[in-house]
């Protein structure tokens, strides 16, 4: 092997165990906002499949580790799941919880679909035609998930009016 595609290697599994470290905190996230959604039955349905969603995501991570005799870091893994805790607590004490959560989960997938378009690029620079379908997979549920969020700020916004309004627990 080349230096370069030794070079290119290296970052691509480095990303791929960041990458598993982001599924990691974004179920620890999600799973910490869907216990306070009772007034939002249809985020909370959409959140628990994303849930799903991505530990899949992460399993399919681990075994695009495998194939180069690495595994993920429980580090980071441990360290980014503990931020997702954090930043879901931080909000909780917010009036507006659920729409702060919407904002900031609509950027988290954002980020994610960045994250896989590089882990894309870095795919077919050192040869992993394989790696791009898996992933792509990922892409994909990143990128629905996004724009659920995208059509559902606006409804959000107005239910968490419509319970402040009527005196309801709105934030959850």
């Amino acid at each position: 092997m080349s230096t370069a595609i030794d070079a290119g290697t290296e970052l691509f599994v480095t990303g791929l165990r960041n990458q598993h470290a982001v599924e990691n905190q974004a179920v620890s996230l999600l799973s910490r906002q869907v216990e306070r959604l009772e007034n939002y039955p249809e985020m909370e349905a959409r959140m628990r499949q994303h849930i799903d969603e991505s530990k899949v995501h992460a399993q399919r991570i681990e075994e695009l580790l495998s194939q180069f005799g690495e595994s993920h870091s429980a580090l980071k893994d441990a360290g980014l799941s503990l931020m997702g805790n954090m930043a879901a607590m931080a909000h909780t004490i917010a009036p507006d919880e659920v729409i702060k959560n919407t904002l900031a989960n609509f950027a988290f997938e954002h980020f994610e679909i960045a994250a896989y378009k590089s882990l894309l690029t870095l795919a077919e620079q050192v040869g992993q035609g394989g790696a791009k379908s898996v992933l792509t997979k990922s892409l994909q549920d990143e990128i629905a998930m996004a724009q659920w969020i995208d059509q559902h700020i606006a409804p959000t916004t107005m239910r968490y009016l419509e319970l402040r309004r009527s005196g309801a627990t709105a934030g959850v």
